[in-house]
């Protein structure tokens, strides 16, 4: 057989393999508004960037009707490219290929890609559409998903991983995605570990899958994914933008970008606050007017949003931003916003990301149902992930920061590197209403005029403890600013930090109360 033929007769089983399930099923599947598997791998990276392993890959599975049946690169699609040039790795589930199930070979494929991203310090990426276990595989199925989860388990806090929710993700297969960094989930995409057929049998709720496993239900409910994408098109430019935040590994820092060096005074800061202490505004005013260029990406917007995470950028460096959002629940923390803040820290920590802290708390949020369901234990979580994290810190006080709460959201004494004050700032125990009723009750209470004296003494508590100047003759805050200047004094401060080192006790690790 000369090499021409057997040229042709590669190219030609190349061929047939990159048709996945054929061509019917890939038109039926576009046809749901949906890319191909290839499609988005297409779609994601750099473009003659891609280097497929695995593509003739076999399963071994005999029974059940396996024997003799076709499963083309057997239902997923792995191998290493670039994003905007920076190496990344990948796998990508096609679903025309019995319906993306996951078996003993491809799961072993999706690990072996995994480990390949852990040794050359890239990212990984994995694009989900798959009904789930092979249950024609039986245990070999569920052996090959406890490969990609103990895989995960190795790959996290080393690189960066993202899941991409673009189609059916059930059962077990929930787990993968869980484990990763990020969740990326369209509106076309359902994720549950039980579906809702089986749930009507054994509880007897009657629920659709969109209401179960919707991308609204995970972002409103149950905080398990961080951005909702409208198609897979949009899912991809959200993961793009992620990774452009992003280091490679652990031991890098992350990309710089260029920058025109502005950090001129803006007086649209000092509008943003109001004078009455209890007037709410929208945290975001703030963030969009000191990082590059007003652009934010932010995480979980839908979930516990009276705390805001997310991305920018100071002068072209990566910051993770956490920050009190008065416009919800008066920016209180209670148990869903202190886990998702706590996880979000952790992360920045783990990838060498400047956090900074934008703070107008008054509390943690009181309550039976708060108390009973841990907000000590969540709480918690806070004073753990900012006390153990070693990256830059740097605290902005906008307004409110009392009690227990002020600590939490990265005081002087958990280790802020830099810690500033707007002329607005209300550092305190506790409120000044709340306060006056402990420390004043009994000249209230002797008073003729009570109402009057309790407004005379909130003033007056207000003007010799709630404000920024005894916190800054305590040093638990470095300096007043004015609001414009506060980008300035971010960048320069993270420009001083930039070498920071800060050594910890030997050990395994610590024991965040989870």
């Amino acid at each position: 057989m000369s090499m021409d033929t057997r040229i042709a007769e590669l190219r030609k089983r190349r061929e047939a393999i990159q048709l996945g399930g054929g061509s019917d099923k890939l038109e039926k599947h576009r046809a749901q508004g949906k890319l191909t598997a290839r499609e988005r791998v297409a779609a994601l990276t750099d473009a003659g960037s891609f280097q497929e392993t695995g593509l003739f890959a076999e399963h071994r599975a005999t029974l059940f009707g396996m024997a003799g049946k076709e499963a083309p690169a057997d239902g997923v699609i792995c191998g290493a490219a670039t994003v905007h040039g920076r190496l990344i790795h990948l796998a990508s589930q096609d679903f025309t290929v019995l319906g993306g199930s996951a078996g003993e070979l491809h799961s072993t494929k999706v690990a072996e890609i995994m480990e390949q991203s852990l040794k050359t310090g890239s990212p990984f990426v994995f694009i989900n559409d798959s009904g789930g276990a092979r249950v024609q595989e039986g245990i070999d199925s569920l052996s090959g998903y406890g490969k990609v989860f103990h895989t995960n388990v190795m790959l996290s806090g080393a690189v960066p991983q993202i899941s991409l929710i673009c189609g059916p993700c059930a059962g077990g297969a929930a787990y993968s995605p869980a484990l990763t960094d990020f969740i990326i989930q369209t509106r076309q995409a359902q994720m549950f570990i039980t579906g809702p057929q089986v749930i009507k049998q054994v509880t007897g709720e009657a629920v659709t899958a969109d209401q179960l496993g919707g991308a609204d239900a995970h972002m409103t409910n149950s905080g398990v994914v961080h951005f909702i994408a409208g198609n897979d098109e949009e899912a991809i430019l959200l993961c793009q933008k992620l990774l452009s935040f992003l280091p490679s590994n652990n031991l890098e820092d992350p990309p710089v970008f260029p920058s025109d060096g502005n950090v001129d005074a803006n007086p649209v800061l000092n509008g943003i606050v109001p004078d009455d202490p209890k007037q709410p505004y929208d945290v975001r005013d703030v963030i969009l007017n000191v990082v590059d260029n007003g652009d934010f990406l932010e995480a979980q917007s839908g979930y516990a949003p009276n705390i805001v995470i997310g991305f920018g950028r100071i002068l072209g460096r990566s910051v993770g931003i956490i920050a009190n959002q008065p416009a919800y629940l008066a920016g209180v923390l209670d148990i869903n916003a202190s886990t998702k803040a706590s996880r979000f820290i952790r992360f920045c920590n783990a990838f060498n990301i400047a956090l900074l802290t934008f703070v107008d708390v008054p509390g943690f949020l009181p309550g039976v149902q708060q108390e009973h369901n841990g907000i000590i234990r969540h709480g918690a979580k806070m004073l753990f992930a900012y006390s153990a994290a070693t990256v830059p810190k740097i605290t902005v006080v906008l307004r409110k920061s009392y009690g227990g709460a002020y600590l939490a959201m990265c005081g002087k004494d958990l280790g802020a590197d830099r810690t500033f004050a707007w002329p607005t700032a209300e550092i305190a125990v506790m409120g000044a209403e709340g306060a006056v009723e402990i420390v004043f009750r009994k000249e209230i209470q002797e008073a003729e005029d009570k109402a009057a004296r309790r407004k005379e003494l909130i003033e007056k508590y207000r003007e010799v403890f709630a404000n920024p100047y005894v916190s800054a003759g305590r040093r638990l805050v470095d300096d007043i600013i004015e609001p414009p200047e506060t980008r300035r004094m971010i960048a320069q401060s993270l420009e001083y930090l930039n070498t920071k080192r800060e050594l910890r006790p030997a050990k395994k690790h610590g024991l965040i109360p989870l």
